[in-house]
């Protein structure tokens, strides 16, 4: 009979514990990133009454005669399912999508999370708001090339992002033409008026950028080529002179466009000579030394590439390339019977500029936006994996610390491997489902009062017994 009181006390006390962890669970329903726990019962040891006998020749085996002793708690888990993501439009706040834990770090100690709620204090760090804890990823370095690209085999570092930062000038070195010169276009007479000027030129041009920043315009003005000794146009050629205007509008002198760079008597001309199908066929110096022979650039898959040069007061000399296609291809600059539309399409140069943007896409990748026009990585949120993440030990404020049994953390950029990819602008919600929670709420208070029951019945018995005294 005592055996009942015990039975009843055990599952008592363990019913106790259920509903704690079922009133932690409702009580963390709005707890961005928290996960849910489970109760798993077991029975208690069982005392043997009679064992168990083995069938004989004459009658069947016995089963054996066992009485519980109740029930104990067999393990307590975190349930690791996916939470709803909930927009808030904030583009600091990241959500997982899939396996993975954001990595933070305080000091020496790293610890682990769901809860994708970050903002940026006032150095530029990306932390946790609420206490600090800085989030960890791949710092952004700078190729020899100057292209920037995120080292994934470095060491996790803190995440900056440092808005108003600068982004320094730098200088053209390319420039890259494309489309067409009008092949109906008139020959321009000598002592043309400007009319005729117009029609018989095409001029483009594009803004360039020395090395303290400052914007020159270099204008390509082409026209039909004349030749000297016959005053005779001369099919498919064109004669493109070169000139550069500074930001107060006066034109730069001595400027040099060499297509041979042994060419010491190169001028700001050069000429250009098409095939009858349109494409670029050659480009030669417009000037060379006296009884030099001008070395033309020509030959298939040759590059159309003119070296222009000029200086500027106060910067370095200015060096860059008028990419101007491909022999043989239509890659650049083209002579059809159609509307002159050449245009210098690109360079590669900028301004200084400040950051005063950034983005975070599904990879993790931080880009920012400068008020220059530019655009480039500034690092990637790290996130990592657990062979059992079900291991993994809870240590409050929706973190989580590895543990014996969770398995090293691997650290993988998101979307690799098996990590999940982020979302910018939205954190996940807690995975707790009310409906089961309240239902098991009710199971877990029915089964407190059953086993209440159990003892005072038990009472019972004995208040029976200590009757037959009297």
């Amino acid at each position: 009979m005592m055996r009942s009181l015990f039975s009843g006390v055990s599952g008592l006390n363990n019913h106790q514990l259920r509903m704690d962890v079922v009133g932690n669970n409702i009580a963390n329903v709005n707890t961005t990133g928290f996960k849910r726990g489970r109760v798993n019962f077991e029975d208690l040891l069982s005392q043997s009454l009679a064992g168990a006998s083995r069938p004989t020749d004459v009658k069947g085996g016995v089963n054996p005669k066992q009485v519980g002793l109740g029930m104990m708690i067999g393990s307590i888990d975190t349930i690791h399912t996916q939470g709803a993501l909930q927009t808030t439009g904030v583009n600091t706040d990241l959500a997982i999508m899939g396996e993975g834990f954001f990595v933070e770090r305080f000091g020496e100690k790293t610890i682990y999370s769901r809860n994708g709620a970050f903002g940026l204090d006032r150095d530029g760090f990306l932390v946790n708001p609420a206490n600090g804890f800085r989030v960890q990823g791949f710092r952004a370095v700078q190729n020899p090339d100057g292209s920037v690209a995120i080292d994934t085999q470095a060491d996790l570092k803190d995440v900056i992002i440092p808005v108003g930062a600068k982004d320094p000038a730098k200088m053209t070195k390319i420039v890259n033409y494309h489309s067409n010169l009008n092949a109906l276009t008139p020959v321009l007479p000598p002592n043309a008026n400007e009319a005729q000027q117009i029609e018989g030129s095409w001029r483009t041009s594009i803004n360039v950028v020395d090395s303290r920043g400052q914007t020159q315009e270099v204008a390509i003005t082409f026209r039909k080529f004349v030749d000297p000794n016959t005053n005779q146009a001369v099919d498919n050629r064109w004669r493109a002179s070169v000139t550069v205007v500074d930001a107060d509008k006066r034109t730069v002198g001595a400027v040099q466009a060499k297509v041979n760079a042994q060419n010491d008597a190169a001028t700001n001309e050069f000429i250009v000579q098409f095939n009858r199908a349109g494409a670029m066929e050659s480009i030669v110096d417009g000037t060379v030394a006296p009884g030099a022979q001008a070395t033309p650039l020509q030959g298939a898959n040759q590059k159309m590439d003119v070296n222009l040069s000029y200086t500027i007061a106060g910067s370095e000399p200015m060096a860059l390339t008028l990419a101007l296609g491909t022999a043989g291809l239509y890659d650049g600059i083209t002579q059809f019977a159609s509307q002159s539309s050449t245009k210098a399409y690109f360079q590669d140069g900028r301004k200084m500029g400040y950051l005063e943007g950034f983005q975070i896409d599904d990879s993790g990748v931080i880009t920012g936006s400068y008020t220059n026009g530019t655009s480039r990585p500034l690092g990637r949120v790290a996130v990592s994996t657990f062979t059992n993440p079900g291991g993994l030990t809870k240590v409050g404020e929706s973190y989580f610390s590895e543990s014996n049994n969770s398995g090293r953390a691997m650290i993988h950029g998101p979307g690799e491997v098996n990590a999940g990819s982020v979302r910018a602008g939205t954190v996940e919600m807690s995975n707790v489902d009310m409906a089961n929670e309240l239902t098991d709420m009710i199971i877990t208070q029915r089964g407190f009062q059953v086993n209440s029951r159990t003892i005072t019945t038990a009472d019972t018995l004995l208040e029976e017994l200590l009757r037959l005294k009297r």
